[in-house]
């Protein structure tokens, strides 16, 4: 019982550090984004001076960073399900801030019946572990595919990124201490709603699949 209790309250303690990371990842990323709108009469004024100057070299050199800041505060997927969206943008934030490539194909036009705790737990975990995996390998080399919808009442995710070192038979976390808890929690949320997770690897690649029934 005791040893439970431990459990339980170790577990309850990390779903709550995971959902205060993921609302500060969120929290960031909205505040880029509402400092790029304040700022954007003042990047008017400023590519007005250079136009009254002639300097058209300028004002493109002053586009061409202003694409490159906007592009790292532009929400990049948009499933239609609003917690979907906020976690699956506050990871491919921090992974475009990582140099890792990544391309998504993700539509749930739906209301989900899964928790936003484990939605949370379960992206979560599976993204922050592709993450790490993508900075094994130089940046050129650093991808990550997504591809999340709606098959019939099952949400289905399926998740692939590139990977170092030699072809895995097992599937364990290297990162240490708590890092494992992560793996096993987006396992036991597959358990809880009597889903299915399946995981392959091959030579520098990693993939993972899920299938979750939803009450629609």
């Amino acid at each position: 019982m005791l040893f439970d209790r431990l459990i339980e309250k170790r577990v309850a303690s990390f779903e709550r550090e995971l959902l205060q990371k993921y609302y500060a990842e969120v929290e960031n990323m909205y505040s880029k984004m509402r400092g790029w709108r304040h700022d954007y009469r003042h990047h008017i004024q400023t590519m007005k001076v250079h136009a009254a100057c002639g300097e058209y070299e300028e004002i493109e050199r002053y586009l061409d960073m202003l694409d490159d800041d906007l592009t790292n505060v532009e929400t990049v997927v948009r499933t239609g399900n609003k917690m979907a969206d906020a976690i699956l943008n506050s990871k491919l934030s921090v992974a475009a801030g990582k140099q890792i490539q990544v391309k998504a194909d993700a539509k749930v036009p739906v209301a989900l019946s899964i928790s936003e705790l484990d939605l949370c737990v379960l992206i979560g975990n599976l993204l922050d572990n592709a993450i790490d995996a993508c900075m094994e390998l130089p940046p050129e080399r650093r991808l990550i595919r997504i591809y999340m919808e709606m098959k019939g009442n099952y949400l289905y995710l399926s998740l692939t990124n590139t990977a170092g070192g030699r072809k895995k038979r097992t599937f364990r976390s290297t990162k240490g201490e708590g890092h494992g808890l992560g793996i096993a929690r987006a396992d036991a949320v597959v358990k809880k709603y009597g889903g299915y997770l399946t995981r392959a690897s091959e030579d520098e690649a990693f993939s993972t699949e899920v299938l979750l029934p939803q009450s629609l």
